[in-house]
């Protein structure tokens, strides 16, 4: 009944029921943190209106197996051809011409464009003349972070599924139970993962994302204490990778994060939702809970979220972490 989905029932419940009823939309936009599972959703749909059971998605039938092989030839994934990179007007105009054509095992064409907030200002444009006129049998699957990442005229021509992180406790259980992690580790992943199963998982099969993480959390103690020409340098070096600041923003507001729960003493009477993300580190957050007043805490989150906010609305990286780096932290 949930097409083999882990949470975002509701989502679910409402594609399925204009799936049954013939009421699903040309065009629908899902959005959500990398992670969330919108990739999951994407392909499910696609397999519930390619597949040739009887219950849709049956997973046994040749076309069910040929989506989860990702080689069947009535469904398109479209992303950046590099990471990080940009989805091109070319692959859009390459698309166009795929989904111009008649369905070649079944009544529709689904086309899956990954990362859509990546796409150039001429890709975007270009899909909007699809987006207005597709064809009957033709429906489009936008993947983003957020509506705001994308143009307005795209937006009012999808429908708007708009996934949340789950329970911390649905995570870990599913790690447990499908993924077959050991009680500690789940706990831990689905803590990091802030409540998103994709990202949870490919931790636990992905030694360099935790890696990564590390990292970054070895480079923001040693700046803490660095002179400011080594923060500079270090911002320099990090603007080069879109992907890579974001992801060292979002991990530092959630380091800080963790610090002011312990020092204003609330994380011991908080839910298991709301309690200590990198529960690992419990002991340096500690220190530092020990070392800063939650007043001073609580600036660094605001300064680390206000810079995340100003990138996204396309501010110079370089400058924005500079300041972030150099002065407000």
């Amino acid at each position: 009944m949930n097409w083999d989905v882990i949470g975002h029932e509701w989502a679910v419940h409402l594609l399925r029921h204009a799936l049954e009823a013939g009421e699903l939309s040309h065009a629908y936009l899902f959005t959500g943190p990398p992670g969330v599972g919108k990739g999951t959703l994407a392909r499910a749909l696609a397999s519930a209106l390619l597949c040739q059971g009887a219950a849709r998605p049956c997973g046994a039938c040749r076309a069910c197996r040929l989506v989860a092989g990702g080689n069947h030839p009535d469904l398109f994934w479209v992303q950046p051809e590099s990471d990080p990179g940009t989805l091109k007007v070319e692959q859009i105009r390459e698309l166009q011409r795929h989904l111009s054509r008649t369905p070649a095992m079944g009544s529709h064409r689904v086309a899956i464009l990954d990362r859509f907030d990546q796409a150039t200002p001429s890709a975007a444009n270009a899909l909007l003349k699809t987006l207005e006129e597709p064809p009957e049998f033709v429906v489009l699957i936008l993947l983003a972070p957020d509506t705001d990442s994308l143009l307005p005229t795209i937006v009012s021509r999808c429908q708007v599924i708009p996934l949340r992180p789950l329970p911390v406790a649905r995570v870990a259980d599913a790690l447990r139970e499908r993924w077959g992690l050991e009680a500690e580790r789940a706990r831990l992943l689905a803590h990091l993962s802030g409540g998103r199963l994709g990202w949870a998982v490919r931790a636990a099969t992905d030694a360099d994302l935790l890696r990564r993480r590390q990292q970054r959390i070895e480079e923001m103690g040693a700046l803490l204490g660095a002179p400011l020409t080594d923060r500079f340098r270090y911002a320099a070096e990090l603007a080069g990778n879109p992907e890579a600041v974001q992801e060292a923003l979002d991990l530092w507001a959630g380091w800080w994060r963790d610090v002011l729960l312990l020092a204003t003493g609330a994380e011991s009477a908080a839910p298991e939702e709301s309690r200590l993300t990198n529960l690992d580190y419990r002991p340096r957050l500690e220190q530092l809970a020990a070392q800063y007043t939650p007043a001073q805490v609580l600036a660094r989150i605001q300064a680390i979220r206000a810079a995340s906010e100003r990138l996204r609305r396309n501010a110079n990286p370089q400058l924005t972490l500079e300041v972030l780096l150099g002065f407000d932290l």
